[in-house]
């Protein structure tokens, strides 16, 4: 799964209802692609949570929106509003952890 080039708008966003994993990265970015089997393993288990992969960078509105400083980033959102964040993930435990805030508050 690649990043998107096209961003949803942050009152989309802020509108989804749900488990949302907002993921922050580019598909050049080492960071990214090391990461992206962690994250996916992280969110197996949480069948419910809508992955959104966001190419982010200069000029990207949404990743500033939300603050976005390194990739790869995923901000993990229950009903539009940020209830934790994984930047860089070691593992994929750490991406279950955010998920588990949301899902189990």
């Amino acid at each position: 799964m690649t990043y998107e080039t096209t961003q949803p708008e942050r009152s989309a966003i802020d509108a989804t209802p749900g488990l949302v994993a907002l993921d922050f990265g580019t598909n050049w970015c080492g960071y990214c692609r090391a990461g992206e089997p962690l994250i996916e393993a992280g969110l197996k288990d949480y069948p419910q949570a809508r992955h959104i992969k966001v190419e982010d960078g200069p000029g990207r509105p949404l990743g500033r929106s939300f603050r976005v400083k390194l990739w790869p980033t995923v901000i993990v959102l229950k009903d539009g509003v940020e209830v934790a964040r994984v930047t860089r993930p070691a593992d994929a435990e750490e991406v279950r952890q955010a998920l588990a805030k949301a899902a189990n508050p």
